[in-house]
């Protein structure tokens, strides 16, 4: 039987790198409350992404509700339905409402031109998505919020290391918000970060994911328990030193991707963009069934009996999910709509072979009609 290839795999430093780095942790017995290996990893993270303000938490999804906590928004959010349900789910637990935009046809990524159509007097801020390692249309997006004085929260849980014009993607909007989850480019095994600009908004930050505590007597908002531990960061400080390493073999990975799937007739592949240094976080395929002659569903199904696994990702669509069909129509957004019903995301992670891709690949190809 051939050797199955799931959809992703963590990248993890040798065993020794990382007991060695969890061994004064071990010493101390500070396991949590930002200890030194949680204060490390912020400096060489920030060092490393090209920014100056950053703060750790447990999971990239904390990052993303505090993040809207702290900026005391109200009212509606126009955000994308092409994402993972963690994205809306932070707005909705905020009280917040979701305004659903259509998304760019080319990159998966909120479609600019519609947002400003979405607008009303009870819009505070917007809400893009960096989806697949493709970046928003950034400089768009700030010229929108900046004439109707919106916040602009990014969720880059997708976007780890890249940079667009030279410049770190967490470097846009009021805050960008970074998981570390372990099927991500970089890890922590679970973790999540959050950039920001104004220094009011950290100190929020800081507050909220240590239960709203501002000293040992001093209590002054409402938060959950958000924090990073040692443990988690130890592992981050270990993967850090590794992950332009791993980049470069996902991005060999692609290209091989690339070389066998270019020009077929019903496949669309990710795009490549303008002045971007993505971190090929993702490989999606995107299959016409009317030009490919096999739908997404029986492209994935052939994979599966052949031990290979490809995820639906996104599907649904946020408003089409049970949690948000009642109060939103799919229908609304088509674009998002018909991608989540075509695209299938095939194996990626660093230490995926060529001849692996090449086997995917091949019974990829088997399915044309």
């Amino acid at each position: 039987m051939e050797k199955q290839i799931l959809v992703t795999r963590s990248s993890m430093p040798e065993f020794e790198e990382y007991i060695e780095e969890i061994r004064p942790v071990f010493e101390s017995r500070w396991l949590s409350n930002m200890g030194k290996k949680h204060m490390t990893l912020i400096e060489e993270l920030k060092q490393y992404l090209g920014v100056e303000k950053l703060d750790l938490f447990t999971n990239g999804h904390m990052a993303l509700e505090l993040s809207l906590d702290a900026l005391n928004l109200s009212g509606e959010i126009i955000t994308t339905p092409f994402t993972f349900i963690s994205t809306t789910h932070a707005i909705v637990r905020n009280g917040l409402t979701p305004v659903f935009c259509d998304i760019d046809p080319l990159t998966c990524t909120i479609d600019a031109d519609q947002i400003e159509s979405l607008i009303t007097e009870k819009t505070s801020a917007i809400m893009p998505v960096h989806v697949y390692g493709n970046v928003c249309d950034v400089e768009k997006i700030e010229a929108i919020a900046k004439k109707h004085n919106l916040k602009v929260i990014y969720d880059a849980a997708h976007a780890f290391g890249v940079t667009y014009k030279g410049k770190g993607i967490g470097n846009f909007g009021d805050v960008s918000c970074y998981s570390f989850h372990a099927t991500k480019v970089f890890h922590t095994i679970e973790g999540g970060a959050a950039v920001y600009h104004d220094d009011e908004v950290g100190k929020r930050l800081w507050m909220l994911k240590d239960f709203g505590i501002q000293d040992e007597e001093t209590i002054d908002l409402v938060g959950p328990n958000a924090k990073m531990n040692e443990f988690c960061a130890a592992m981050g400080l270990c993967n850090l030193r590794h992950v332009d390493g791993e980049i470069a073999k996902r991005k060999k990975a692609a290209e091989r991707y690339r070389k066998n799937l270019s020009g077929i007739t019903g496949l669309r592949l990710n795009c490549v963009q303008k002045d971007v240094n993505t971190n090929s976080a993702y490989f999606p395929v995107f299959f016409d069934p009317a030009v490919f002659g096999s739908d997404r569903n029986e492209v994935q199904a052939e994979l599966k009996e052949h031990g290979i696994f490809a995820r639906k990702y996104f599907y649904p669509c946020v408003n089409a999910c049970g949690a948000y069909r009642k109060s939103y129509d799919p229908d609304d957004t088509p674009v998002a709509q018909e991608y989540s019903r075509q695209v299938l995301t095939l194996p990626m992670f660093a230490d995926l072979t060529e001849e692996e891709v090449d086997r995917i690949s091949e019974v990829i190809l088997s399915c044309r009609k």
